[in-house]
């Protein structure tokens, strides 16, 4: 049976993960999860006072009526790096709605990195994604969202279907930044200039927490992406940085993040860009 099948009784599932600082290091301290939804054992590529986690999804894709709940909490002086091990694929529905809520806490002195691959969404796909970030007083975030919209490769576009985004970062309690949208398969928007431009992906990076300096910004400001005729460019407001990008090119677009990433990785989280393994395999 095909994924979208009505047969199939949809997934309900969610994880819930917790980050600690104790002495120099970071652990993971909580880790439940119902439903298909993993993370196998803390990684530590970088040392000790960095904890890596890579978020299983072992079905692959999400169909219509499934739901995900991810919620991480990164304790005061915690660093928390999470990530996928592929693709997320979001198919085509026979009608019901699929969903996937993040819950992202971030504690005083901590910082969260949510840096998920790309989301495939299958023309025909009814998905809503959503994204809320709390930051206490002195915590820092970044994160990435790249959506594929349709199967480019294989002559698929998104011609019908819809996604629903919604994104929310608030810091000590105030929001910081919000963002709705709803795209509709073949909408005039997937082709209009404040829409998509008749490009297949988009990509936004988000970094919160602390003010951007001049020379970083000016950095990020000449990163270019390899891909010829793609769009992109960042900004910088009161603890907020916003990167977009446009394009076709998935590996292209996410080259271009590991750039920003190289520029904006110390001053946010003190370290140097270590780009994850998984992300090579």
């Amino acid at each position: 049976m095909h994924p979208a099948d009505p047969l199939i009784t949809p997934w309900q599932a969610a994880l819930d993960l917790g980050f600690e600082r104790r002495g120099g290091s970071t652990l993971l301290v909580r880790r439940q999860h119902s439903g298909p939804l993993r993370v196998q054992k803390a990684l530590y590529p970088e040392g000790s006072e960095l904890c890596h986690a890579i978020v299983l999804h072992p079905p692959a894709g999400i169909a219509g009526g499934d739901r995900l709940e991810i919620s991480i909490e990164v304790a005061d002086d915690a660093q928390a790096l999470l990530t996928t091990p592929g693709a997320g694929k979001w198919y085509r529905s026979a009608g019901p709605l699929a969903e996937q809520a993040v819950n992202i806490r971030v504690g005083a002195g901590a910082t969260a990195e949510w840096l998920p691959q790309e989301s495939i969404v299958f023309s025909g796909a009814e998905a809503c994604m959503r994204t809320a970030v709390e930051l206490a007083e002195g915590a820092r975030f970044i994160g990435v969202e790249t959506l594929c919209f349709g199967r480019r490769a294989s002559g698929e576009s998104f011609d019908r279907g819809s996604l629903q985004l919604a994104s929310d970062i608030r810091l000590d309690g105030k929001l910081l930044w919000q963002e709705r949208g709803r795209i509709a398969g073949a909408s005039p928007l997937m082709h209009s200039p404040i829409g998509l431009a008749g490009y297949s992906l988009c990509s936004t990076v988000l970094a919160a927490g602390v003010d951007i300096d001049a020379p970083t910004l000016a950095a990020c400001r000449t990163t270019t992406s390899k891909e010829a005729g793609a769009q992109y460019g960042v900004s910088a407001m009161p603890r907020l940085f916003v990167g977009r990008y446009l394009g076709h090119s998935a590996e292209a677009a996410r080259e271009w993040f590991v750039t920003l990433w190289q520029h904006l990785r110390p001053i946010m989280a003190g370290r140097e860009a270590a780009v994850p393994r998984i992300w090579n395999t």
